[in-house]
């Protein structure tokens, strides 16, 4: 009989163990951000309405069409006047910039941000394991991720990544390719570097297809710790519950709306086509169609396969039925949205998707006019205004949506592990927003542009 129990227990005891290791195993893969740093240039580098003005002045081969197109957009932009430009800007040689520009302004920020990082957790530059390098329009020898290594003097086997011409969804790449080495790798930490290098990047050019770029682009960054030591996740701010990436390059058209290219006159530019909306909106539903089932309750998603598939009858029955959209409660599964502050179109496009309300859209209305269009970094800051704002509650699920040319779009969902509402780049503005009306001052300067059509309007010119 005992010999019988022995046999029995075995076998349970075997599989008990079998489950525990997985389970341990699984912990181990877990993504977790410990902290993050977003980058504040010092206010000599902001870029005042009255500056811009003067900015457009000088760029001596536009003409009018295209100072009324680059004024129309800048007012439409959503942008306000305390958003920062590269100081190539401000010495007045955006249109011969060198490469010692660009490398001085990654310098100031991943010396101050990276610092700062390191400093608050508690990390030594010798303890990181894993460095991500995502700056998409700088390419240089030795790479960002080798300067930065020899910056921070960090050890020697340290595994290192630098990805350029991602996008501004880059950030998002590279949590994915920090999670994807989680799963093989224990007790790791990991440094992610986000920025854009816009002084090599100006365009002096006058086709409007890539003069938008100067209104929209500013200067920003971010530095992320990550790590996946379970000792660690009651220190952490997020866990990763899932990410999706989606890339429609195969599609000419997608491939082709976003790209850096040359002018006719040899300029070179980042150009941003009309199939751009297009190619946007495709890239959101396909990522859309495969992370719904991942972040949304079983029975939101049993109620919009109903809706759907009586609406659906319905307009086979009576071809001349009503043509109401169902759409997806995204809100049963998320709290809290933060979207890429590409544009106002683009935030009013997402929310438009998703049902959004104005609480919703917010935070990514407030960065994009105090912080602009930052490139990858633009989460961060969304994800800060936030925190600063103390809406961030242990359990909570924050929902990243992110696009980048080729074209792509990326999202992720974090868990919240504990209440967050540290100060952050937002604690010296964060109580003046939202205001009460926001206003756009590029309006009251230039507005009066968007209602007269003659040369003699440009008097700002004179």
């Amino acid at each position: 009989m005992e010999l019988l129990t022995l046999f029995i227990a075995l076998p349970v005891f075997y599989i008990l163990f079998m489950i525990w290791k997985w389970a341990g195993a699984r912990r181990d893969q877990e993504c977790y951000i410990l902290d993050y740093e977003c980058h504040k240039p010092t206010d000599d580098r902001m870029l005042g309405t009255e500056f811009c003005g003067e900015l457009m002045k000088r760029t001596k081969n536009l003409g009018l069409p295209e100072y009324k197109f680059l004024l129309k957009a800048i007012v439409n932009s959503g942008i306000g006047e305390q958003t920062y430009g590269p100081r190539v800007v401000f010495s007045a040689r955006e249109n011969n910039p060198t490469l010692l520009d660009g490398m001085s302004e990654m310098e100031e920020f991943y010396e101050d941000s990276v610092a700062k990082l390191l400093a608050r957790t508690g990390i030594s530059p010798s303890e990181i394991d894993v460095l991500v390098v995502n700056v998409s329009m700088l390419s240089s020898v030795p790479s960002l991720s080798a300067r930065i290594i020899n910056h921070y003097r960090m050890r020697e086997d340290i595994k290192v990544f630098n990805l350029t011409g991602m996008g501004c969804s880059a950030s998002l790449i590279s949590v994915d390719l920090v999670r994807n080495l989680f799963k093989s790798y224990k007790n790791l930490y990991a440094l992610v570097v986000t920025s854009e290098s816009l002084s090599p990047n100006w365009y002096s050019g006058n086709d409007k297809s890539m003069i938008l770029s100067n209104c929209l682009f500013r200067s920003g960054g971010c530095a992320i710790l990550l790590t996946n030591k379970r000792a660690l996740k009651h220190k952490a701010m997020l866990r990763l519950k899932c990410l999706v990436r989606t890339h429609n390059g195969a599609r000419d058209d997608s491939y082709g709306c976003c790209m850096q290219m040359e002018d006719e006159q040899g300029k070179v530019g980042f150009h941003l086509g009309k199939t751009l909306p297009k190619a946007a909106t495709r890239a959101f539903l396909d990522n859309l169609r495969e992370m719904s089932p991942k972040i949304l309750p079983m029975r939101e998603l049993f109620r919009f396969t109903v809706l759907y598939l009586v609406r659906k009858m319905r307009r086979s029955s009576n071809k001349t039925g009503g043509t109401t959209k169902t759409v997806v409660n995204f809100k049963t599964g998320v709290d809290h949205f933060c979207l890429h502050t590409g544009g106002k179109a683009v935030i009013d496009g997402i929310g438009m998707s998703l049902d959004l309300n104005e609480y919703d859209l917010e935070p990514a209305r407030m960065t994009l006019h105090r912080f602009g269009n930052t490139s990858a970094s633009s989460l961060w800051y969304v994800l800060g205004y936030m925190e600063a704002k103390r809406r961030l509650k242990k359990a909570d699920r924050v929902f990243m949506i992110s696009f980048g040319a080729g074209f792509k779009c990326n999202s992720c969902l974090w868990e919240v592990v504990r209440d967050l509402g540290d100060g952050n780049v937002w604690k010296d503005c964060i109580n003046g927003y939202p205001p009460e009306r926001l206003e756009n001052p590029f309006m009251a300067k230039f507005g009066w542009i968007n209602q007269q059509e003659d040369a003699s309007t440009f008097k700002f010119l004179e």
